[in-house]
């Protein structure tokens, strides 16, 4: 006979550890040199003026300045056009 009766076992007990992706400045916010702006998967959000990528597309700053986002149109390599957002940074100076 069995000392303890029988358990099954948990299946759906298993979870991914939080990314902290989006925008982490908003416009109008002063930035300083290397401040991230905006942690993304591909880029959804575009590099404009004074903005850098990183190689997981992580948009920063590369001037000291003022945030700011934009519409922006692009031509597709098959004609077809799209409208995509883009940050930049306007230097104070």
């Amino acid at each position: 006979m069995a000392t303890k009766k029988a358990a099954g076992t948990a299946k759906n007990l298993r979870d991914s550890q939080p990314k902290y992706l989006g925008i982490k400045k908003a416009a109008g916010e002063l930035v300083k040199v290397g401040n991230v702006i905006v942690r993304q998967r591909g880029t959804k959000i575009e590099a404009g003026k004074g903005v850098l990528i990183g190689k997981d597309h992580t948009l920063f700053a590369a001037v000291a300045g003022t945030v700011s986002f934009r519409n922006m149109r692009k031509t597709r390599f098959d004609g077809k056009t799209i409208t995509k957002k883009a940050v930049d940074v306007l230097s104070a100076a």
